[in-house]
């Protein structure tokens, strides 16, 4: 029994790991993408594996997304998802709360790639003409599929709502919704401890994250049916997903998050 509750030795570090994190969100974003020193299987973003691999495991769900619309991939990051989505639709844009990980993703992605980066809230009222400015940019009109990975479980439901309603207009009738988020079943100490931290270790990426980044929650079934509402939406097809993370625990492999998925249409309107 002393084995299973050792891990609950952790809570003080943690409290005081994230008791210095910003309150304000954008501010804690900005300041987390201003100082990632590298990306990838070696670097400093957690979610950030650094391998096409995840997006493999998603690639029978995205045949339900239209193949000639571009995507708009929601809380690009470092863009490493656009830029794999870019070679599977005729543009990939990618959007982010934060105006350095904007920055980030534009080096990383260099030139010659179907890929374009935009700063964009996207739970703020005017998101939608943002998106919509910035496809026109990249020559793109109408109706876009959207990307959401890990993004949904570090916002509020206000903000989850916000987010849903304001995708309506981007997604129109041709386009889709694939959202793909952490729905880990445990505690915040049983998430932190599956990543491999101790009472005496945390792996620098999970350290940064929990240091300076808000708390994330779970997000699967329910919270998608009260985010993105039958009056609104359709359900194409869910189901568990498993989210990788840059390697943790063996430096091979990435380490996984259990998820959930979602493919989703916007209801017609008549």
């Amino acid at each position: 029994m002393f084995a299973a509750l050792r891990k609950y030795l952790l809570i003080p570090r943690l409290i005081r790991l994230s008791s210095g994190a910003p309150k304000d969100p954008l501010t804690a974003w900005d300041r987390f993408w201003g100082n990632v020193r590298s990306t990838g299987a070696s670097g400093d973003v957690l979610w950030d594996s650094g391998s096409d691999h995840e997006l493999e495991g998603y690639l029978a769900k995205l045949e339900h997304l239209d193949p000639r619309l571009p995507v708009v991939d929601v809380g690009c990051g470092n863009g490493s998802f656009t830029r794999l989505l870019a070679d599977r639709f005729p543009h990939a844009l990618g959007v982010d709360y934060s105006a350095n990980a904007v920055e980030r993703a534009r080096f990383e992605s260099g030139e010659g790639t179907t890929a374009s980066f935009a700063v964009c809230d996207i739970t703020a009222p005017d998101a939608g003409g943002t998106i919509a400015t910035a496809l026109n940019a990249a020559g793109m009109t109408g109706d876009a599929n959207v990307f959401i990975r890990g993004v949904l479980h570090v916002l509020d439901r206000d903000g989850r709502a916000a987010l849903a309603r304001n995708l309506l207009p981007v997604v129109g009738r041709r386009g889709s919704v694939f959202l793909a988020e952490t729905n880990f079943p445990g505690s915040p100490v049983d998430y932190v401890s599956h990543l491999g931290a101790t009472r005496n270790s945390i792996p620098a990426p999970l350290e940064g994250a929990i240091r300076g980044l808000p708390m994330p929650g779970r997000f699967g079934a329910a919270q998608r049916a009260k985010a993105f509402p039958t009056a609104d939406w359709s359900l194409v097809e869910d189901g568990p997903a498993s989210i990788e993370t840059r390697p943790l625990s063996n430096p091979s492999n990435p380490d996984v998050i259990p998820g959930y998925f979602a493919v989703l249409r916007a209801q017609s309107k008549g």
